[in-house]
């Protein structure tokens, strides 16, 4: 969605009460694409990051490595890399209990050729170790992610091998069993993001097939799409949808969300217009460009809202973290398709960006 709003609409910054030496290290290695994560081991927050796309951003440059930072302390811990054979792009973390799960995401061979892959594995933060969970029933990458009453892992439409789909699929992390809850009614996207307050949860953009060009090929483009999802406190299977109003402009893809209980709302940072693949390229062959865009749902106004620019516009993200009152996000690309190992606020003059 176009982050430009009707003047009429509330810009308000988000509160900032981070400071230099609280904002976290870069990464040891700059990475884009890679899942995130973040809890509270024995009363520090840690922020974890698992796979995704190293500076070359060919399929060569496809990680499987893992890292951890905990708070108070100067850099980050490399941890075991995630127990698979190739590295992964857009997959995506949960923290539960202690544990952070790691979902999907696909791996990419020489000839280019992609394959949205079914294994999952919880991480024990303490331990430093991988355990395999239930695989997914349908395989996918580039979904949205969020945790529902601390035990249910909701992912959200998403890739599977061949094309988009609109299944929701549900990860019990005490039965280590798979459901399937109402399928997404949007159109079914890639690249989307969001995040969950209570039982609400908004979806929104992403990337859809389009159509075909002149040639027969599949066309890809972002959409401009807004769901609100409600799921039903008796049974996590049942989700009522509604269209949210659409915003002027285009829509955006790979954004950071998450949803902020404490703000009763749903944010987005980032991300770019232009849909492209992994390496910053668009499919129209246009390099895309990140944008410095912050606005959310926010559910007592019943509206969106946008907020102050952050400083530093950037793409591909697979998540958006809570840290020191602020909001951040881990690595990702910047102007020019930069990949960055930066650790990046959302407030203007944060001191993660400075």
């Amino acid at each position: 969605m176009a982050r430009v709003f009707l003047a009429a609409a509330l810009v308000i910054g988000l509160s900032a009460q981070g400071h230099a030496e609280t904002c976290p290290a870069p990464l040891p290695v700059a990475h884009s694409n890679n899942a995130v994560a973040a809890l509270d081991v024995a009363g520090k927050r840690t922020l974890f990051s698992f796979t995704g796309l190293k500076a070359g951003k060919t399929w060569a440059d496809t990680s499987r490595a893992a890292y951890m930072f905990t708070e108070g302390e100067t850099a980050w811990v490399q941890l075991p890399d995630v127990p698979v054979a190739e590295g992964r792009l857009a997959a995506t973390a949960e923290a539960v209990g202690g544990k952070v799960y790691y979902f999907g995401g696909y791996t990419v061979a020489e000839d280019g050729s992609e394959v949205s892959a079914p294994e999952n594995f919880a991480f024990d933060s303490v331990s430093k170790t991988y355990s395999r969970i239930a695989d997914m029933p349908v395989p996918t990458d580039d979904a949205v992610s969020f945790v529902y009453k601390d035990r249910y892992i909701y992912l959200v439409s998403g890739w599977h091998n061949t094309g988009n789909i609109r299944d929701v699929q549900v990860y019990d992390t005490e039965k280590d069993v798979w459901f399937k809850a109402a399928d997404y009614p949007g159109s079914p996207v890639f690249g989307h993001a969001g995040g969950i307050v209570g039982n609400q949860f908004i979806i929104a953009d992403g990337v859809a097939i389009v159509g075909k060009d002149a040639e027969g090929r599949r066309k890809f483009d972002t959409v401009n799409e807004g769901w609100m999802g409600t799921i039903d406190p008796e049974d996590p299977a049942k989700i009522a949808y509604r269209r949210l109003p659409q915003l002027p402009g285009r829509g955006h893809y790979r954004m950071g969300g998450a949803g902020d209980s404490m703000g009763n709302r749903v944010l987005f940072v980032g991300g770019t217009p232009n849909a492209y693949n992994y390496n910053g390229i668009g499919y129209n062959g246009e390099p895309s460009e990140p944008k410095p865009h912050v606005f959310g749902w926010d559910f007592s106004k019943d509206s969106w809202v946008a907020y102050a620019d952050k400083p530093t516009a950037s793409m591909d993200h697979r998540g958006l973290l809570k840290w020191h009152g602020d909001w951040i996000t881990v690595g990702g690309l910047t102007a020019g398709q930069e990949t960055q190992a930066i650790v990046l606020g959302t407030v203007t003059g944060a001191a993660c960006d400075k």
